[in-house]
């Protein structure tokens, strides 16, 4: 391993990489570990075949869903499983780590040939969220599980809070029929009508149990108009409770 304290070297027309460690506030003792998290295949393709960032991708990509994991399971403990599951999966998927990856500015870092900076990969949901698993993967490799699992504490600990506030586990079709199953022994049905021309379709849909309509919802696809009327049919099936704890529909 090198010594603490080498500067990390980057390829002209990339900020160094020792700037994102600070913002990272992370310290590395191989500076070079960042050096490839940074680097996507479409630069080393154009630079001799340098090593990419996918193999550190890999292995960030389950250290980061350990932590994870934890952090939800711990902060979590009345939650079953499949809501656990639900948060965890909207936390690491490729828009959450994208917008991550925006905040800390990663982007400017990210090693990108020609081509693929001049489409604006450097923008790309894939490329910021493939590269910061990468991140994650050289500071478990350089530091250890316990400053990976620091480092993912810090990035995500803004965005868990914002999951773990949302009612319904983000899915209210899906916590619709458990509601609906658990307290009225039936399931929801959806009637959905769209309008406009086919390019730019309107679609309306209604939510029923128990033929009562329970919620209305609009959007631009069927599915968005669904889950707009599964969250207001939720919200109101949960106000509907007597306070003696009785549940009725209509």
């Amino acid at each position: 391993m090198r010594a603490p304290g080498v500067a990390m070297s980057s390829p002209a027309g990339f900020p160094p990489a020792a700037e994102l460690a600070a913002l990272l506030d992370v310290h590395f003792d191989d500076p070079a570990l960042l050096e490839q998290a940074l680097v996507h295949r479409s630069w080393a393709f154009e630079n001799g075949g340098a090593r990419t960032n996918e193999r550190l991708e890999f292995l960030g990509d389950a250290v980061l869903a350990l932590v994870v994991t934890d952090e939800i399971y711990s902060a979590h403990p009345d939650e079953q499983e499949g809501r656990l599951a639900k948060v965890r999966s909207a936390a690491v998927k490729t828009g959450s780590l994208a917008g991550i990856a925006r905040q800390l500015g990663l982007g400017r870092f990210v090693r990108l040939g020609r081509g693929e900076a001049g489409s604006g990969g450097a923008d790309k949901d894939s490329i910021l969220a493939d590269t910061l698993e990468a991140v994650i993967g050289a500071t478990y490799l350089d530091g250890g599980f316990a400053t990976a699992y620091d480092l993912v504490q810090r990035l995500f600990s803004t965005r868990l809070a914002e999951l773990a506030r949302r009612d319904a586990a983000l899915d209210y079709k899906t916590a619709l029929q458990e509601l609906s199953a658990a307290r009225f022994d039936m399931l929801p049905r959806y009637e959905v009508a769209d309008s406009g021309p086919d390019h730019e379709k309107t679609f309306e849909a209604t939510v029923l149990v128990d033929g009562d309509v329970v919620g209305r919802g609009s959007g631009r696809s069927k599915k968005q108009a669904e889950q707009t009327a599964a969250r207001e049919a939720y919200r109101s099936l949960v106000e509907r409770v007597d306070t003696d704890g009785r549940d009725r529909v209509g």
